[in-house]
């Protein structure tokens, strides 16, 4: 893409993002590689440096299984940013109507003890700079995308739909756990919907968190000590309506809970 063509796609995604969509991306702001479309993710992460989001606070992982992949054409998993104000300590109130179509998903998030900005980073090593573990609510945000008009490359480019996360107590003693085994639910009003485990995850949530973490040395902004990193979904994104109450339980790792008023 051209310095023009960046700047407009990353004000395009921004005035999407403010408005809460529709996200049907003109050609102009549709990047045609990889390397375009986290070139725009990150011009579009600087407009946030007018503190309406907070600070950058981590990252989260998408695209992590395979029919979400072929829903939008491709062939890994995606990075997209976490901001400070979109954090909640569980138990959470969020506004319905703050989102364009809110998700929700059930994931480990990791608090970082130390930065990553070497590597290569390996599933057996990475763990060492983990310095909790929690369970996690993911609120995605599709920001009523027209699904025809968008591909893969437009999601890293709109922030990978991050609306936020509520987040349980952080849980140190997680080293006593197989994470591949962690069994992970998803329940709506009470009522179970979805279970899944970690190794549900490309194998296990540190692979996903060594991908997050070489892909952001790879583009020159590596994880930083105290942030915090969505570890993808156990479940299938669900959908929820006005007035629900949305749980998850991580076996080990505790739960979080959001109620969307």
């Amino acid at each position: 893409m051209s310095p023009e063509d960046l700047a407009a796609a990353a004000k395009y995604y921004r005035q999407v993002f403010d408005t809460r969509g529709p996200l049907s991306p003109p050609k102009r702001c549709r990047p045609d590689t990889l390397k375009d479309a986290y070139d725009v993710q990150k011009s579009w992460v600087a407009t946030f440096d007018d503190g309406s989001r907070g600070g950058l606070a981590g990252y989260k992982i998408a695209l992590t299984t395979p029919v979400m992949q072929r829903l939008l054409g491709f062939d890994q998993p995606c990075i997209g940013p976490v901001f400070e104000k979109g954090i909640h300590a569980s138990p959470a109130d969020v506004r319905f109507d703050a989102y364009g179509r809110p998700g929700v998903e059930c994931e480990i998030a990791v608090r970082l003890g130390a930065d990553l900005d070497g590597g290569p980073y390996r599933r057996e090593s990475i763990g060492e700079a983990v310095a909790a573990c929690m369970a996690a609510i993911e609120i995605v945000d599709d920001q009523n995308a027209d699904y025809d008009a968008i591909d893969a490359h437009a999601l890293i480019a709109s922030g990978a739909w991050n609306g936020g996360c509520v987040l349980s107590a952080p849980q140190a003693g997680w080293r006593e756990l197989d994470l591949r085994e962690v069994a992970g639910t998803l329940a709506i009003n009470g009522a179970d919907i979805e279970t899944g485990k970690g190794v549900d995850v490309m194998g296990h949530p540190f692979d996903a968190l060594a991908f997050v973490a070489n892909g952001l040395v790879e583009q020159g902004r590596p994880l930083r000590r105290d942030m915090i990193v969505m570890t993808g979904s156990v479940v299938g994104t669900k959908w929820p309506e006005p007035g629900d109450e949305v749980t998850v339980r991580m076996e080990g790792l505790g739960e979080a809970t959001v109620r969307f008023g």
